[in-house]
């Protein structure tokens, strides 16, 4: 009886070190961090979808969204582009490492910069970072919803087509990367609140919506 007993605490002992799941990290700026009360937060109907999917993960990151259901941690940065992302991703990895890597950054430029070739080249080195920390880790990169803010984002739909092709350069099986098509279907006139850039509630529902299709098709 004592040894069954014995046993039986290990088996939980073992069970309760497993991981949950694999650990997840949302880098972007504004539509990432989510507006409070000013606009939607596309992660916290994500968070629902792929635990109403069965798909166990873990959020982590240096910054915090409170929810019912508990802190959601993501790396995104109001105001910041991709560049500044990719400048500071390898303290953020180290700090709190990731095994999947959501990039989710286009705006914040003027179409007057000509921004693409820079946002792609920082994708470039985002990829390159975690696969150096983590050499298994898997990325996936959306393609930015559109923004009825014109002329300024209208550079958004070439800078998709450049990270499309992105993606189907860096990816291979052992180190994937999944392109995520957050713009088809994405309307800003219907989708965003006054500023025609950030989403309201229907804009963050699709945007989860595309994030755990492609998520729970990976991970589950």
């Amino acid at each position: 009886m004592v040894l069954r007993l014995l046993c039986l605490c290990l088996a939980c002992g073992l069970a309760a070190a497993e991981p949950v799941g694999p650990r997840i990290m949302a880098v972007g700026d504004s539509i990432t961090q989510g507006g409070g009360k000013t606009f939607a937060t596309y992660r916290i109907p994500l968070a629902a979808k792929l635990q109403a999917a069965g798909v166990r993960v873990v959020f982590v990151g240096s910054q915090k969204t409170d929810t019912p259901q508990g802190p959601l941690w993501h790396e995104g940065y109001g105001g910041k582009n991709a560049e500044y992302l990719a400048s500071i991703l390898e303290a953020k990895l180290k700090a709190q490492p990731a095994d999947v890597l959501m990039l989710q950054a286009g705006h914040n430029h003027f179409v007057e910069e000509k921004p693409i070739a820079g946002i792609v080249a920082a994708h470039r080195e985002m990829i390159a970072t975690a696969r150096r920390l983590n050499p298994k880790a898997i990325v996936f990169v959306a393609q930015v919803i559109p923004s009825g803010k014109l002329p300024k984002y209208s550079y958004i739909p070439e800078l998709n087509t450049a990270l499309a092709g992105l993606v189907k350069e860096l990816h291979r099986p052992a180190q994937p990367v999944y392109l995520v098509d957050l713009a088809t279907g994405f309307d800003p006139a219907k989708d965003t609140i006054a500023d025609l850039v950030h989403p309201n509630a229907q804009g963050a529902e699709k945007i989860a919506q595309r994030w755990s299709e492609a998520l729970t098709k990976v991970l589950k």
